[in-house]
């Protein structure tokens, strides 16, 4: 990876969808060389832009986290049958120990993932036990998370100049237009205005309009995200631990801004607390673990859940080295 591909990466997870020619000049490239570069890097699996619930989600919508254990020669095709499910926008392999599987489902309600757990997961036949808990706040997640390849100046000009597609607003009910908007730019979100105008039976300019509103709104995000290769960060882990409710909500202010991490949440359950983080190497799990806990002496950790490989990220797949190779239809909207 050369320092014009990371930097590039990173102003797409800042702008996800910034014209070429708007980037060139920040990152000291023609609009031509940042298009190819971007080509390549999607072509071969590196980097990619899609579509995942923005932030009003959380009003509104339900997620969880959902720990499977199964027989281990099930593992693979397990992973793979899960994978093929909407809601579980999220599947990761995981050492065995309490369980083998780790599933990030998305739902519009409570009954939708109570319905998914007891009618579509929990009755296939390698299942042999499934914990479920719920956020009930989510600190941060993987659309905020940075690469850091960019300086103050230049984050400040992508702050600047950032405009939003159209007129922002509530948007009352989502009709079939959006959910073909939405499903396109699960698999591309960068799919250009003319290709869903001409996808939906529409103008670009309507198109451009509703793309707005589901932005502004906080009904879609959209989040430029990548393979092990770029990040540089090849080891996931997510710590889960125990805080009084007291101090959860505190919590954030220290687990949420170390750069590494990817996922903060309170949820149901005995262990309260769920952080996952990405890091350079399996050493850094436990240096990472004895850092936070210096920090916060509140916090009893009482799991550490080490992902040996994410079949499935944000409705993306991926193959073993966390390239994407394909996409799995979500439908948390």
């Amino acid at each position: 990876m050369s320092e014009l591909d990371l930097a590039l990466v990173h102003a797409l997870q800042v702008r996800p969808r910034a014209a070429w020619t708007e980037l060139a000049p920040l990152l000291g490239a023609t609009a031509v060389t940042l298009a190819r570069r971007w080509e390549r890097l999607t072509a071969e699996g590196l980097a990619w832009v899609s579509a995942v619930p923005g932030p009003a989600f959380a009003q509104g919508g339900c997620t969880a986290f959902v720990f499977v254990r199964c027989a281990p020669a099930a593992r693979e095709r397990l992973a793979g049958q899960v994978a093929r499910l909407p809601e579980a926008v999220t599947v990761e392999l995981i050492a065995p120990g309490r369980a083998d599987l780790m599933l990030d489902v998305l739902a519009p309600d409570l009954a939708g993932v109570h319905r998914f757990v007891d009618e579509e997961l929990a009755v296939l036949p390698d299942v042999l036990d499934v914990e479920c808990v719920f956020a009930t706040s989510l600190y941060t997640e993987g659309s905020r998370w940075r690469l850091g390849s960019l300086d103050a100046s230049q984050l400040a000009v992508l702050g600047r100049s950032g405009t939003t597609d159209g007129a922002g607003g509530r948007v009352a009910e989502l009709d079939a237009m959006d959910h073909a908007v939405l499903d396109a730019l699960v698999r591309d979100g960068r799919t250009r205005l003319t290709e869903l105008a001409a996808l939906t039976g529409s103008s670009a300019a309507t198109v451009r309009r509703r793309l707005g509103r589901l932005t502004a709104s906080g009904i879609v995000a959209l989040r430029c995200d990548m393979a092990p290769a770029v990040s540089g960060l090849p080891v996931s882990v997510t710590f889960r631990g125990r805080a009084v409710a007291r101090e959860v909500n505190r919590l954030h202010h220290t687990l949420a801004t170390l750069p590494e991490c990817r996922l903060l949440a309170a949820v149901t359950g005995a262990a309260n607390v769920l952080a996952t983080y990405w890091l350079r190497d399996i050493g850094s799990v436990q240096r990472r673990e004895t850092a936070v806990c210096a920090r916060l002496p509140g916090l009893d950790v009482t799991d550490r859940v080490l992902g040996i490989r994410t079949v499935k990220r944000m409705g993306q797949v991926l193959d073993g080295e966390g390239r994407r190779v394909g996409t799995c239809r979500i439908h948390p909207w």
